[in-house]
């Protein structure tokens, strides 16, 4: 309680002020701390109804043979004892879909998979297929005849290579 309470900006004794309320939702909710909140105003009194984010209790990275686990835990915010938010586990997907990329493997794809535990916590699982490695097979050089277009823009282009 009095966690929410140092993030409301209505403290008791302020006169209800929808406004004030709504900006205290608002702050509450930005914390990341929280999935769910609401404040009701119920017999000259308001009442704060918060659900709680899971705490993170392992972070696991499955079916990565091309890259270390330790790039990985470089590469990702989360780790155990963080609050667990879904924006934060995309984030880190985008992170490890990134990385994948820089190494030449485009078509990577990772599932996150959550593992509930008991008191609030979850277990995150990056489950990750890494696919096949992006190669250059050849490179085409054409020369384009731009009369053939009917637009002023557009010049003969020269070949690139002589």
């Amino acid at each position: 309680p009095d966690t929410i309470r140092s993030y409301m900006t209505i403290k008791p004794g302020d006169l209800y002020n929808e406004e004030v309320v709504d900006q205290s939702l608002k702050i509450l909710f930005n914390t990341g701390l929280f999935a769910d909140v609401a404040i009701r105003y119920e017999n000259s009194g308001l009442i704060v109804f918060v659900v709680e984010n899971p705490i993170i209790n392992r972070v696991d990275f499955e079916g990565n043979k091309a890259l270390k686990t330790d790039k990985f835990e470089e590469e990702v915010e989360l780790r155990p004892r963080s609050v667990y938010t879904r924006s934060k586990v995309q984030a880190d997907v985008q992170r490890l879909v990134e990385l994948y990329r820089r190494s030449g493997r485009f078509s990577a794809k990772i599932e996150p998979k959550v593992i509930r535990q008991p008191q609030n916590r979850v277990d995150l699982i990056f489950e990750i297929s890494e696919g096949p490695t992006t190669g250059v097979s050849s490179i085409n050089f054409f020369e384009i005849n731009c009369s053939s277009f009917q637009t002023p823009f557009l010049e003969k282009s020269r070949p690139i290579l002589e």
